[in-house]
């Protein structure tokens, strides 16, 4: 068996499964975002009263931080006295950040866990060598009310990376790559594996970003196999046991995929498609009302320290405006200690509080009609960041703080 169904196969308490069984599993870790209030309506409505296990369930008070309107704060107002009357003790407030950088942070998501979290991106933590995946409303009410949830195994494909990054190319680029190339619905209930040399020479950081995008062709969870990165990582964060598992020899994947990056350039997706990819060459010039730095894809500490290489000694163009969101709070702490956080102010940056701001098009940075914004995040469909009529190209931190810099889509590889 993969990795993954190995993971699933010990949360259902089976020794073997296979591709498309359906099986009830026992959940390691639930979250809950301040978006889906429903989730707690649900667990009234299907009679619960008691949730199974208070410690393995998180609330995440992130997409609306802080609450710009009364419905957003009464909503969060519910949260916490749920929490509070449940004994839920991992209550993420408004000063907390984005769920999956929290989770990151506070070691909360180790190799074999089976987590679900109320939101897409869950994706993030097979960087870890977890099984992660989103889960809607009703589904997370039934976790609080059983500790279970049924899942179908999902086919594995493999995407092999080799090569080394250029100069001005992250992870962001090669995973805009991968997507254009396979499409957005390539991986429908598909768990995607990243394997191969090039892994090796990325950071935590830059793997999460892989994995957080899988979302983006749709991807039932994302997997890459823990190894001294990982555990380095680990080490010190993890809050509990874990096991790291291991796919056995001559697994055969549903599909398999190369990709040699050693000559790949910056990438941006053009509006409207994460997967309309294209180098950044084709775009250069283009005027930019807004960069967006920030989120669960693109607000880590590495990427506000490629931003603030960039624009150090430098400053925002005055034709654009440039956003800059910290993943949590660590990150924030961390960055400033580093002095990432005044650099980038100093060159003309809006810091905001730490959570997903305009990624999710309701607050602190949202577009007007007509407006073009390049950002770290990850989504550029019609009105995902504000006005529907709005442009949205997506690419890597660093091509975000050079457009910042120079108000127009530009190549980061000659700062850098």
């Amino acid at each position: 068996m993969h990795a993954v169904e190995k993971i699933i196969a010990r949360a259902a308490g089976k020794n073997e499964l296979r591709t498309g069984e359906i099986i009830n599993c026992k959940v390691d870790l639930a979250g809950i975002n301040d978006l889906y209030l429903q989730t707690l309506r649900s667990f009234y409505e299907m009679g619960g009263k008691k949730v199974h296990d208070p410690q393995k369930v998180v609330m995440f008070l992130d997409h609306y931080a802080p609450a710009s309107t009364i419905m957003q704060a009464d909503n969060q107002k519910q949260f916490r006295e749920f929490c509070r009357a449940q004994g839920i003790e991992l209550l993420m407030d408004i000063n907390e950040g984005v769920c999956h950088q929290i989770l990151a942070d506070k070691g909360l998501v180790c190799p074999g866990m089976l987590v679900v979290v109320t939101d897409s991106h869950t994706t993030t933590h097979g960087a870890f060598g977890a099984f992660s995946t989103g889960v809607g409303a009703t589904d997370l009410a039934i976790v609080l009310m059983t500790g279970q949830l049924w899942f179908r195994v999902p086919e594995v494909i493999r995407i092999h990376l080799e090569g080394r990054l250029g100069q001005g190319v992250y992870a962001k680029d090669v995973i805009l790559k991968v997507i254009g190339a396979l499409g957005a619905d390539y991986g429908v209930y598909r768990a995607v594996e990243f394997t191969g040399p090039l892994l090796a020479r990325l950071s935590v950081s830059e793997r999460m970003v892989l994995c957080n995008m899988t979302t983006e062709m749709g991807a039932k969870t994302a997997y890459i196999q823990p190894d001294e990165v990982t555990l380095d990582f680990l080490q010190g964060k993890a809050r509990q046991k874990y096991a790291v598992v291991a796919t056995d020899p001559g697994y055969l994947y549903a599909q398999e995929h190369t990709f040699d990056i050693t000559s790949l350039n910056p990438q941006v997706a053009a509006p409207h498609s994460v997967d309309n990819v294209h180098d950044i060459a084709e775009y250069l010039g283009k005027p930019v009302h807004q960069a967006f730095l920030g989120t669960c894809t693109g607000g880590r500490v590495d990427d506000l320290a490629v931003a603030a290489r960039i624009l150090k000694g430098r400053h925002v163009s005055s034709r654009t405006r440039f956003v800059v969101v910290p993943a949590s709070k660590g990150v924030l702490l961390e960055a400033m200690a580093r002095g990432y956080i005044q650099t980038l102010v100093e060159a003309g940056a809006t810091l905001v509080t730490p959570s997903c701001a305009a990624c999710l098009g309701t607050h602190q940075g949202i577009l007007a009609p007509g407006e073009t914004c390049i950002t770290a995040s990850s989504r550029n469909f019609p009105g995902r960041m504000g006005h529907a009529s709005a442009e949205i190209f997506v690419a890597s931190p660093a091509s975000v703080a050079a457009a910042a810099m120079e108000g127009i889509i530009a190549d980061p590889a000659k700062y850098l």
